[in-house]
């Protein structure tokens, strides 16, 4: 199986080092690269590194040796109080970016204190495995008129305003954020912004100096219920108590996404990535079917209903994870890379599982597959070496001829460049649901509530997607009968001709299932329970995520 490394050179890789990556064990990753050298930083100063984003190796630095050294100023400045004595346990989702005026590595990291008494803080470096130097605060939380002076609120707002009315910053419904979850970007035109924020009073953007890689503070904003902060910036998501935190953007073919976590983090807290997008980096951001990331009252339960589209959930079907103790759960706190050798994007993230303990966690990687409508789809396998190929000949070609006589008996219908019997066949079907999470019970068959089934579809050569099932039948005295042939579901077809039938690639799709246009991509990719090569697609459509692998 060949992979791409971080050099972009070609190498072999065994099933067996396919299918057991070692894991880096790190919460709240962000990933960096630097000169085909993978890192992840994350909590609690967990750092790791990796040449091949499969084999993950910890390291240590002056952060993991002696924080207080580092930090330990600042955090008796400002978040350290009895509630929380300890800052080696309160360093909080870091994230790091190259500063070409500074020609330095910035990490900005959250120093967390109770009732949100945090602050973000910005260190830099040489070398990404090196030893972090501390620079200053960049944005506080948990500010009242009592302590207001120890921060740099006054310095943005004004003497007057910081002394005066702060009620909206005591407000979990308006901005009183936590000053977690840092997420730097540079934007399309070079430069430095920041997003902050988590739960509560939503997600924020304000704009960076490169020169210093703290807050501009020659930038103003204005006062905008749900839309503007003189402090925390532009807001982008979020607000009004609803669950939303680990901001991240990327920009890809012209569109910005935002991703964000849903849900709680512990294991059977529903954490999960929903995605948006913007034509702008400071938003607005709108997911597929047009709602706002920016919430505009109070949803209960936020993580299971339908605004965002939900990338993963928690699946058990043939292609892996090899058994129930593994399935994934509590999918969330993101980042993406951006490959420099081919420019693929990887979405890594942390996950708890079905059956181990709470916290037995590790970070996950899989490649996202834009699609022609311009969103972003998660690769139905984990990241094991081998990117996701375009179905051609050679890669699929083989897979179809081995399928019995069986599986093709009634695939003699003539295909067309549209839909090649190479692509045809049972696939098993995958949906994000976004309205279930995993939550520890069992369902009435002992099946897992929030574990995600497959069910069999049938792509045939002609266009039809089909399956075999139970339908109802309004005129019969029975309430349903099972068909006695197969039910009809939708249609499929390829994406991207000429208007002579040529095309560059078998691998853009558009699939109808029960009345929902999903496009996709199709592609093959090893399986992670065996490693065999398989020809899968990952689509979106209708605000709703799914998988297909074929059998």
């Amino acid at each position: 199986m060949n992979e791409i490394n971080g050099n972009g050179a070609s190498s072999e890789h065994s099933a067996s080092n396919l299918m057991q990556p070692r894991h880096a064990k790190i919460h709240d990753p962000a990933i960096i690269e630097d000169h085909g050298t993978y890192y992840i930083v994350g909590t609690h100063r967990q750092f790791a590194r990796s040449t091949d984003l499969v084999n993950w190796e910890p390291f240590e630095n002056n952060l993991t040796r002696d924080p207080y050294a580092v930090l330990g100023d600042i955090w008796q400045d400002w978040p350290c109080q009895p509630e929380n004595p300890d800052l080696a346990g309160n360093m909080w989702a870091p994230d790091v970016i190259w500063n070409e005026v500074m020609r330095k590595w910035c990490m900005y990291l959250s120093v967390n204190g109770h009732e949100y008494r945090s602050v973000i803080v910005l260190l830099t470096a040489d070398r990404l495995d090196g030893d972090w130097t501390y620079v200053g605060p960049v944005v506080y939380s948990g500010f009242s008129p009592d302590n207001v002076d120890r921060t740099d609120v006054p310095r943005v707002l004004g003497e007057e305003a910081a002394h005066g009315d702060l009620s909206r910053y005591a407000s979990l419904k308006n901005t009183r954020i936590n000053a977690i979850d840092a997420a730097p970007i540079h934007c399309e035109h070079g430069e430095m912004w920041m997003s902050v924020g988590s739960w509560f009073g939503g997600i924020w953007m304000f704009k960076l100096d490169p020169a210093t890689g703290l807050r501009d503070y020659r930038v103003r904003y204005p006062l905008v219920p749900d839309a503007a902060d003189p402090y925390y910036g532009v807001k982008v998501a979020g607000g009004y108590w609803n669950s939303g935190e680990g901001s991240y953007f990327v920009r890809h073919n012209g569109w910005w996404y935002l991703f964000m976590s849903y849900g709680w983090l512990g294991r059977t807290g529903g954490y999960q990535i929903r995605l948006f997008r913007s034509n702008n980096l400071v938003g607005p951001y709108v997911d597929q079917n047009g709602n706002p990331a920016i919430s505009n009252g109070e949803i209960p339960d936020n993580c299971s209903k339908d605004t965002g589209i939900r990338l993963t959930s928690s699946v058990c079907w043939s292609g892996g994870p090899a058994d129930e103790h593994n399935i994934e759960v509590s999918q969330g706190h993101n980042s993406v890379l951006t490959r420099s050798s081919d420019g693929r994007l990887f979405l890594v993230y942390h996950t708890r599982f079905v059956g181990r303990d709470e916290n037995d966690y590790e970070s996950h990687i899989r490649e996202l597959l834009p699609t022609a409508d311009g969103w972003l789809a998660a690769a139905p396998y984990e990241y094991c070496g081998s990117v996701a190929m375009p179905p051609s000949a050679n890669n699929v070609g083989a897979v179809t001829a081995s399928r019995s006589a069986e599986q093709l008996d009634d695939q003699t219908v003539e295909s067309t460049s549209d839909h090649p019997i190479e692509l045809a066949g049972d696939y098993e079907l995958v949906r994000h649901n976004p309205r279930t999470y995993f939550n520890g019970e069992r369902n009435d068959d002992g099946s897992w509530v929030g574990v995600n089934l497959p069910e069999t579809i049938t792509l045939k050569p002609d266009g039809r997607v089909t399956s075999c099932s139970t339908v109802d039948c309004s005129d019969t005295t029975d309430a349903s009968r099972l068909a006695d042939s197969a039910v009809s579901r939708g249609s499929w077809r390829l994406l991207g001709a000429t208007t002579a039938g040529i095309r560059c690639c078998d691998s853009d799709v558009a699939i109808t299932i029960d009345g929902i246009t999903y496009t996709g991509v199709f592609a093959v990719l090893p399986r992670e329970t065996d490693g065999r090569p398989t020809l899968t697609f990952s689509a979106i459509g209708g605000n709703r995520a799914i998988w297909g692998a074929r059998k």
